[in-house]
């Protein structure tokens, strides 16, 4: 399987993206999947999107290109499970 590429946005690119990169790093890794997590601002999204196969968020954001996954389970533990087999099958 080719390395993917997941962006992970927040609207600050600091504090709820960092929570949201380690736990998907954490989930990628038990799942077998080689990715290269890319922390960023939402307003970042436009230059960092070339190659990208996932785009999660924990701010509204839509791409007509690039699935995207809300994340603000990564945050909250609720759903979580349901987002990483989200997560799962949109790199698969």
């Amino acid at each position: 399987m080719a390395r993917k590429k997941v962006l992970v946005a927040c609207g600050t690119g600091i504090a709820t993206s960092t929570v949201v990169t380690i736990k998907i790093q954490e989930a990628l890794k038990a799942n077998h999947i080689e990715a290269d997590v890319i922390q960023c601002k939402v307003a970042e999204i436009p230059s960092k999107i070339d190659g990208a196969d996932l785009i999660v968020t924990t701010t509204v954001y839509e791409n007509p290109k690039v699935p995207v996954i809300r994340g603000l389970s990564f945050l909250t533990g609720i759903g979580m499970e349901n987002d990483i087999k989200k997560i799962v099958e949109a790199l698969k």
